[in-house]
C-alpha cells in the first residue's frame, strides 16, 4: 500500500474529492439498499417495520411526510441509484484525470532530471532503458494508480453493503465478514506470486527495450553482414523470458478469479441454509440478506483482484523513481554567473582528466585563438573528444583549468557559454521531419528566415531548394532521403542557426567522399574569421585548411604545427609522428 499512499500524498486535493464523492455515493446507496427489505416485504405480503433497516426507512419517510408504500419505496430506490451513479461518475472522472496527471508528471520529472544531469551520467545509461522508463514505466504507473483507485471504490461499496447488512442481521453479516477474511487468506499467496511476476516483467522489459534499441540503431551493418539473425536470437530469448513472466501473472489472475467464485457460492449457500433452517428468518429478510452478502463478498473479491493488478504494475513506478533519483543525484552543478567575453582565445591550462582509473589527458596546454581554425588530430582513444567535452563544460578537469580569455570556465554562466557554441558531432542525428525542423529543432525563437540564412552559410540552400517541398521537405529516418554530405551540411546549418561564436566539428567529415569533404572544407574556410572553428579529425583536408594543428598521442600533445603563439612542449615531441604529420601535410598540399 506504500505505492498508493505515496500517490495520494502527491495528489491530495484530487483524491479528497474522489473519496468525498464515494462517501456520499455510499450514503445514497445505503438508503437505496435499505428500501429493498420493506419493498420485498410489501411485494410478498409480509408486514413491514420488523427489522432495523425497515424502521430506519419508515422513520426517514415519516419525517418527510411520506408513507412507505410500494410506489414511494420504488421511487426512493430510483433516486438513490441515480444520485449514487452521478457521484460515482464524478469520482471516476477524478480518478481518470489523476491517472493522466500521474503519467504526465512522472514523464516531466524524468525529462527534467535527465536534461539537468551531468554528461557522465548519460554515458552510463542505455538509451533503451530511458526510453522504456519514459513510455512503459510511466504508463504502468498510471494503470497501477487506476487499479488502486478501483480497489478503493470496491472497498467503499463493500463497506456500504456491510452497513446495510448489519441493519438487517448482524449475526449473518459478522459471519460473512469472517468468510471474506478467510477468502483473502486462502488466495493471498496468488497475490504475492503476481507481485513477483510484475517485478520480473519490469526488469525484463528494461533489458529487452535496451537491446532492441541498440539492435535497431545497428540494423544497417547487421543486415549488410547478414548478422541480423544473431540479434534476433538474443531478442527472442529475452522476449520468451518476458512471455513466461506474463504467463505467471495471467495464471495468478485467473486462479484468483476461479477460486473466488466457488468459495463465494459455497458460503452463500451455507448462509442460506442456516438462515432458513436455524435462524428462521422471514423470507423477505433472507432474500435481501442473500443479495447484500453476495454483493459484499463480490466487492471483497474485486478489492483483492484490483489489489493484485496494482502490485503487478506498481513495480514500474519504483523502477522509474530509481531512475529519476539517480539522475537527480547526478545533477549538473552550474555555479558560475559571469558572462564569457571570448575576445582573445579559449585555453586549456595544464589539464588532466581520467574516466575512473583510465587517465585520458596528461597535463596538456592548448590555445584556440579567436577567429582561427584549429585542428586536433590523433588516433582513436587519444583524448580528442574529451578535449571537446572539457571545452563545452560537459566534463570538468581533475587538474588544471579551462579558460575563456583569462576567465576560468568554473566562474562562467555555463548556459551563456554553451549558447555561444555550435557543435557538429561525428554521428549526425537528423529527425524524421522537415529540413526546417532539423535546423531550428523547433525553437520558437528561430524563424524560417534564420534557418534559410544558416543553410546559406552552410552552403546547403541550393540542394534544399531542389528538394520536392524545399525547406519543408522530409529528410527521412536519420536523414535517409539525402546524401551523407547533405546531412553534414544540414548539421552545420543547425550549429550555425543561433549565430554562435565558436564552431566545433567532431570528426564531421568522416565517411564523406573527397568531393563532399572538399566542399565542407571550403565552407569552413569561408566561415573562419567571423567564427572560431575547432575541428577534430583524422582527415588531411581539415589539417590543410587549419591555421594551427595539434596532434595528440596517449593523452599528450606531441606536435604543434604552424603556431608560434601556442605552447611548445619539446619533451613530448615524437619524431616519428612529426614525420608522419609532415608527410600527410605534403600529400594534402599536392592534392
Amino acid at each position: 500500500m506504500h505505492f498508493l499512499i505515496t500517490l495520494f500524498q502527491k495528489y491530495p486535493w484530487q483524491n479528497v474529492q474522489m473519496l468525498f464523492a464515494l462517501l456520499l455515493a455510499g450514503v445514497a446507496e445505503i438508503f437505496g439498499l435499505s428500501a429493498l427489505l420493506p419493498l420485498v416485504s410489501i411485494a410478498i405480503g409480509n408486514q413491514t417495520g420488523t427489522s432495523t433497516a425497515e424502521r430506519l426507512v419508515s422513520d426517514s419517510l415519516s419525517k418527510l411526510g411520506l408513507t412507505p408504500t410500494l410506489e414511494v419505496l420504488m421511487l426512493m430506490i430510483f433516486v438513490a441509484i441515480a444520485v449514487k451513479s452521478g457521484l460515482v461518475l464524478f469520482a471516476k472522472k477524478r480518478i481518470g484525470y489523476t491517472v493522466a496527471n500521474v503519467a504526465t508528471d512522472l514523464r516531466l520529472a524524468l525529462l527534467r532530471a535527465l536534461l539537468n544531469s551531468r554528461w557522465e551520467f548519460h554515458l552510463q545509461q542505455p538509451i533503451g532503458k530511458l526510453a522504456n522508463a519514459m513510455a512503459s514505466e510511466t504508463s504502468r504507473t498510471g494503470k497501477a494508480f487506476a487499479c488502486g483507485a478501483a480497489m478503493i471504490v470496491a472497498l467503499v461499496q463493500a463497506i456500504v453493503a456491510v452497513g446495510v447488512a448489519f441493519l438487517v442481521s448482524w449475526q449473518a453479516t459478522l459471519i460473512s465478514l469472517v468468510v471474506g477474511v478467510i477468502i483473502f487468506l486462502v488466495v493471498g499467496g496468488l497475490v504475492r506470486k503476481a507481485k513477483k511476476a510484475g517485478w520480473r516483467q519490469t526488469k525484463l522489459l528494461k533489458s529487452l527495450i535496451s537491446l532492441l534499441t541498440d539492435s535497431l540503431q545497428s540494423i544497417k551493418p547487421l543486415k549488410a553482414m547478414a548478422r541480423e539473425k544473431s540479434a534476433e536470437t538474443i531478442l527472442i530469448t529475452k522476449t520468451t523470458r518476458l512471455n513466461r513472466a506474463l504467463q505467471k501473472q495471467v495464471l495468478s489472475n485467473e486462479m484468483l478469479r476461479a477460486l473466488q467464485e466457488p468459495l463465494r457460492t459455497v458460503f452463500l449457500l451455507a448462509g442460506l441454509y442456516f438462515a432458513l433452517t436455524y435462524w428462521h428468518l422471514p423470507a423477505a429478510t433472507v432474500m435481501v440478506l442473500i443479495l447484500l452478502i453476495g454483493r459484499l463478498l463480490q466487492q471483497i473479491g474485486k478489492v483483492q483482484q484490483e489489489y493484485q493488478r496494482m502490485v503487478v504494475l506498481e513495480s514500474g513506478y519504483w523502477s522509474l523513481q530509481d531512475t529519476i533519483h539517480k539522475a537527480e543525484a547526478q545533477k549538473e552543478i552550474l555555479a558560475g554567473n559571469q558572462i564569457p567575453p571570448f575576445k582573445k582565445a579559449l585555453r586549456l591550462d595544464r589539464v588532466s582528466f581520467a574516466y575512473g582509473e583510465n587517465k585520458v589527458l596528461h597535463d596538456i596546454s592548448l590555445i584556440f585563438p579567436k577567429g582561427k581554425i584549429t585542428s586536433i588530430v590523433g588516433a582513436s582513444g587519444a583524448g580528442k573528444t574529451t578535449i571537446v567535452d572539457l571545452m563545452t563544460g560537459l566534463l570538468r578537469p581533475q587538474q588544471g583549468e579551462v579558460l575563456i580569455d583569462d576567465l576560468p570556465l568554473t566562474d562562467i554562466d555555463m548556459r551563456s557559454w554553451r549558447k555561444m557554441i555550435g557543435y557538429v558531432p561525428q554521428e549526425i542525428l537528423l529527425l524524421h521531419d522537415t529540413v526546417l525542423t532539423n535546423v531550428t529543432l523547433g525553437d520558437p525563437e528561430l524563424k524560417e528566415e534564420d534557418a534559410v540564412n544558416a543553410l546559406q552559410a552552410a552552403k546547403a540552400l541550393d540542394f534544399v531548394k531542389r528538394m520536392p517541398l524545399g525547406i519543408n521537405s522530409i529528410v527521412g529516418e536519420r536523414g535517409g532521403n539525402i546524401s551523407g554530405g547533405q546531412r553534414q551540411r544540414i548539421a552545420i546549418a543547425r550549429a550555425l542557426v543561433h549565430k554562435p561564436k565558436l564552431l566545433i566539428l567532431d570528426e564531421a567529415t568522416t565517411g564523406l567522399d573527397p568531393e563532399s569533404e572538399a566542399a565542407i572544407c571550403d565552407t569552413l574556410k569561408q566561415l573562419s574569421g567571423e567564427l572560431t572553428i575547432i575541428t577534430i579529425s583524422h582527415q588531411a583536408a581539415l589539417v590543410k585548411i587549419a591555421d594551427n594543428t595539434y596532434r595528440i598521442k596517449d593523452g599528450k600533445i606531441v606536435v604543434t604545427q604552424d603556431s608560434s603563439e601556442q605552447p611548445q612542449n619539446s619533451e613530448d615531441v615524437d619524431a616519428q609522428i612529426d614525420s608522419e604529420l609532415k608527410v600527410t601535410l605534403n600529400i594534402s598540399k599536392a592534392m
